[in-house]
């Protein structure tokens, strides 16, 4: 019996463990497989992006210091993030991957990003 492309329905020649006809067949059905299905993780990873942007292009030093209102007017949701580090002296920082935050006194954030 001929192996069918897994998109398509094609009958498959070549190599016996072939799953797909054409890399466009591939690309078509991997596509469909891995697209967020969900609005939930879609909107989820599209403001993870955003604010990763956001603390990436205030923060092109590695480390530096903003206010919340030019957080704000960027754009960031401070609802959105990847992880939370504290430190051993209390300090809470809040990640969106790599690039970081410190609330401070006075509606001021260090920016940080980690290695």
């Amino acid at each position: 019996m001929a192996k069918q492309c897994l998109e398509c329905g094609e009958k498959i020649v070549g190599r016996i463990d072939k799953k797909f006809c054409s890399d466009g067949c591939r690309n078509a059905y991997n596509n469909r497989v891995n697209k967020d299905s969900k609005n939930l993780i879609r909107n989820t990873n599209n403001r993870l992006r955003k604010n990763y942007r956001i603390l990436e292009a205030l923060n092109p030093d590695q480390k530096t210091k903003t206010s919340r209102a030019k957080l704000i007017e960027a754009g960031f949701d401070f609802n959105y993030f990847t992880s939370i580090y504290t430190t051993k002296a209390g300090a809470v920082y809040y990640f969106v991957y790599d690039q970081g935050y410190l609330p401070l006194e006075g509606d001021y954030y260090a920016l940080v990003k980690r290695e």
